[in-house]
């Protein structure tokens, strides 16, 4: 440790910020760093108010390091960060690898370092003592709530020190105000005041039964109170907060009392709320007496007298209005959000845009989602990824810049990790020229969430000059519910931070949703919140397709044409120069080449090729990318196979007319609505007729429904569509018949004998 430079930090800390405890982990500190006790008193000194000379040399002897409780000098760094010290080297160097990587802390709102005290005037002899107190119980109460005040005390026979007692809690602040403003006498309203010792007051209302927390009615204030500071200095902290103050209290000793809104629904919610003000309130270099958090505490009251000095009413009602209001300035202050320009500024002079990363889909630092569903082979589309960046090559069809990348595993085991890169390697037929770009970061078993995640994988990714960074899969890494969209942003923020520390693009995979994704765009596949679709510059969206016996037939006749290919660039090298076909890739074509030019043993030899060649080709998914992007225009969607361990390209448009597994193509869709309706007007028909014939029996009339009556029934249905219905019903029958005379009669509707 160099002593040089912690004095230099022991220096920026102002001892009257900190309290009893902070003070003696400094001289611990000091003591464990080599330092001596003159160089701690020597520090203390300047904290006038509470230094006693020779206090830290008493002291100083009674430190000794015990195990697990040992204080270094990353304390007092740490204090002297917290009052805005900042060291030259903060200002940026290159991080050590056991440096931890922190975030700003959005909390720290002012620098006490430039910040002036606020003098405080007092009232002097034109002090209205009553009025003080009248404004402090009209400000904090209602007429109706109890409040509690305490103006009896006992004496401590040692000390001397006075203390207070329970009090009174029997009157409501009307009746208090309305004896103070008829006597214009505390002592008729709340008792005798012992002026050596001064009076106290509770600043929540209470039931009027008791004065402990439980008594609380209503959570509405929290006591804001520090005796370790200059008491202007406080007063300055109090106010450049904005602290939500109702009343600001002078104690008549050397601390000022602000009664702070906190609004609070709750005990709960109270602690919680009191909790965060105090961290604030610490933050930014306001020591408070953290003793003071019950909702039935003492404060000062206004309007008496402490031993000769004035316990009097600084201000009322400063700061922000209420608690929600001063906690939404809070978040608000200090967001570091950049300001608004004017585009004017930049028209002839546009700052230059990232150079891709992936030609027409992503650019440097930017952020790329690939998602898919299981068995897409979404792991080796990113490892195929990794090495086109690697060797400057193409993937899927798209050319990548060249540079290191960082492939991030989390669901391999090391050494199948290992073995996929280079088979994917040797399937590709590249050699492994530029294998350095490519480092693995092999994490399963020890991944932690991405909050967490995100500044390690910075910290030993910083100075590597990597261009993309790979996550896969991100299921491993998620925080919150990926159903909830504020969740979700928080944590596709933390590929934003990795993006901005490192300036690479950072890229990841994700899994579909459940059930059939045919007939969704593309951006609505992904699993959980839209957050996922939405957040990244490119969506890259993998989707299985059908293999109908057309998509078979023309598959088998591109692989066979394949085949072709290969046997002539082996046996007849110049074959192009007398291909007459238009087309070099379409299979039917080749194979009619090839009978052409072929000899019979030729041909004999060529096709015991296709039925091997067609086996293999059984093995391989075809699928379609389709994209969204941000920063380019939309591609065409890309038709590919599967072909383990790689993704190839479909040759020859075979899988152009393919649907998605799930589309239902809107020849389908109308057939089913139709059928849907066919459906329910017989099972109409059925209801109906069972209807008719339930009413006729009941009415003891024959059951028989006739036609005409069922068209009644049904209306405004004509007899001739209940008869065309009926013939296509699988329960019911057209009966026509005629009376003696032979005469027509209405046609009826009988059940099926069969059924």
């Amino acid at each position: 440790m160099d002593k040089n430079e912690l004095l230099e930090a022991l220096e920026a800390v102002d001892p009257s910020l900190l309290d009893y405890s902070d003070w003696c982990q400094v001289g611990m500190a000091l003591k464990h760093e080599g330092l001596t006790a003159h160089d701690w008193e020597s520090w203390s000194a300047r904290d006038v108010g509470r230094y006693h000379p020779g206090e830290c040399y008493k002291k100083w002897d009674s430190f000794q390091e015990a195990t697990g409780s040992i204080v270094t000098a990353g304390t007092i760094f740490k204090m002297a960060h917290d009052q805005g010290w900042q060291h030259e080297r903060d200002e940026g160097h290159e991080l050590a690898w056991d440096d931890e990587v922190a975030e700003k802390d959005d909390h720290k709102i002012i620098d006490t370092r430039w910040i002036e005290n606020k003098e405080l005037k007092d009232p002097g002899e034109s002090w209205d003592p009553i009025a003080d107190l009248i404004k402090y119980i009209e400000t904090l109460f209602q007429m109706d709530e109890y409040v509690g005040t305490v103006t009896a005390v006992y004496q401590n026979a040692e000390t001397g020190k006075f203390f207070p007692t329970q009090g009174d809690y029997s009157q409501t602040a009307g009746q208090i105000l309305k004896k103070l403003k008829k006597t214009r006498d505390p002592g008729s309203a709340i008792g005798d005041v012992n002026e050596a010792a001064g009076a106290w007051i509770r600043f929540n209302p209470l039931d009027g039964q008791g004065c402990k927390n439980a008594n609380v009615t209503d959570f509405r204030y929290a006591l804001v109170e520090s005796d370790t500071m200059d008491i202007e200095r406080q007063n300055a902290i109090i106010r450049e907060l904005e602290l939500p103050v109702a009343c600001l209290v002078h104690s008549g000793k050397k601390s000022i009392h602000a009664i702070v809104h906190i609004d609070a629904g709750s005990y709960e919610e109270y602690r919680q709320r009191v909790d965060f003000l105090y961290s604030i309130c610490k933050k930014n270099g306001l020591q408070i007496d953290t003793q003071n958090r019950n909702p039935s505490r003492l404060s000062r009251m206004p309007g008496v007298m402490r031993n000769g000095h004035k316990q009097y009413l600084i201000d009322t009602n400063i700061g922000k209005k209420d608690w929600q209001e001063w906690r939404e300035w809070i978040d608000a202050v200090n967001d570091d959000l950049p300001d608004a320009e004017s585009l004017e500024t930049f028209w002839d002079d546009l700052p230059p845009l990232a150079d891709p990363l992936i030609d027409g889909v992503l650019r440097q630092g930017h952020k790329l989602l690939l998602a898919g569903p299981s068995k897409a082979g979404k792991s080796f589309a990113l490892i195929e990824l990794c090495i086109a960046i690697a060797e400057g090559k193409q993937w899927l069809g798209w050319q990548c810049a060249q540079g290191r990348v960082l492939y991030v595993n989390l669901e391999l085991d090391r050494a199948s990790c290992l073995h996929r890169f280079k088979d994917v390697y040797q399937s590709l037929g590249w050699r492994p020229s530029h294998v350095q770009n490519i480092d693995i970061w092999n994490l399963r078993g020890s991944s932690i969430p991405m909050d967490k995640l995100a500044p390690k994988l910075i910290r030993r990714a910083n100075k590597k000059n990597y261009i993309a960074v790979i996550i896969d899969p991100i299921y491993k890494v998620i925080t919150g519910d990926e159903n909830s969209a504020d969740q979700m942003a928080h944590f596709c923020n933390q590929f934003d931070k990795v993006c901005s520390s490192l300036g690479c693009a950072v890229i990841y995979c994700h899994h579909h949703s459940k059930g059939a994704q045919g007939d969704k765009r593309a951006i609505d596949r992904a699993s959980g919140s839209g957050v996922f679709a939405r957040d990244p510059d490119a969506l890259l969206d993998m989707v299985e397709l059908e293999v109908t016996e057309v998509v078979a037939s023309r598959w088998k006749l591109q692989v066979e044409g394949q085949e072709v290919v290969k046997y002539l660039d082996k046996h007849l090298p110049t074959w192009r120069e007398d291909y007459h076909f238009t087309n070099t890739t379409d299979g039917a074509q080749l194979r009619t080449f090839a009978t052409e030019i072929l000899s019979s043993s030729e041909k004999d030899e060529l096709w015991k090729t296709f039925e091997p060649a067609w086996q293999r080709a059984q093995t391989q998914t075809p699928w379609r990318i389709e994209g969204t992007l941000r920063e380019f225009q939309g591609f065409k969607p890309k038709n590919l196979w599967f072909d383990y361990p790689i993704h190839i390209p479909d040759i020859g448009d075979t899988l152009q007319k393919a649907e998605a597994e799930g589309t239902k193509t809107w020849q389908r869709k109308q057939e089913e609505q139709k059928k849907k309706k066919a459906d329910e007007k017989l099972d109409n028909l059925e209801i109906a007729i069972t209807s008719m014939e339930s009413l006729k029996e009941a009415q003891g009339a024959p059951s028989e429904v006739t036609v005409k009556e069922l068209a009644e029934w049904m209306s405004p249905t004509s007899e001739k569509t209940i008869k065309n219905w009926i013939k296509k019903h699988p329960l019911f029958e057209l009966v026509n018949q005629k009376d003696e005379k032979g005469h027509q009669l209405p046609s009826i509707v009988r059940r099926k004998v069969s059924q």
